[in-house]
């Protein structure tokens, strides 16, 4: 079976997965934002405007990753089992991201992952946009995938 995103016409089109087994997959996206160090001092104090910063962006980030079919193109709408979205703060102007999301399914979740740390990311910007808007949102990836015919995939460090 060759998977493309092509019909027999060469129009652009999903994929058909249905002849591939159900398996267990795992996707694990990062990302972070970069910003002032009194803007993420508002944030940590719990002092910004618009109340929980934080909070926000990780229910922001899990509720994308359930609606990553409507927002990209020829994406698969999956059942997902499991999504966690974490927002670290990393240092005096850094917020980390790190969405694992899991499926039991015919395809991956690379694309949910990677959607729930955008949508956190942009969250945290929307958020705090006001005192800062200078922010940087940086290095989103994929850091693992597990499961399906591909296998594993580790980024490297």
């Amino acid at each position: 079976m060759t998977l493309t995103h092509f019909d027999e016409a060469g129009r652009a089109a999903m994929v058909d997965v249905a002849g591939k087994p159900e398996t267990e997959r795992l996707a694990i996206a990062r990302g972070r934002i970069v910003m002032a160090p009194e803007t993420l001092a508002l944030i940590a104090e719990g002092k910004a405007g618009k109340g929980d910063v934080l909070g926000v962006a990780r229910l922001a980030g899990i509720m994308a990753a359930k609606k990553t079919s409507d927002l990209i193109p020829l994406c698969h709408p999956l059942m997902l089992t499991k999504v966690r979205v974490d927002l670290t703060i990393a240092g005096p102007d850094t917020v980390e991201i790190e969405a694992q999301v899991s499926v039991t399914g015919r395809t991956g979740v690379e694309m949910e992952a990677l959607t729930a740390v955008s949508v956190a990311a942009l969250t945290v910007y929307d958020m705090v946009k006001a005192v800062d808007r200078g922010m940087r949102i940086e290095g989103i990836h994929l850091a693992l995938k597990e499961g399906g015919k591909s296998g594993r995939f580790e980024a490297a460090p």
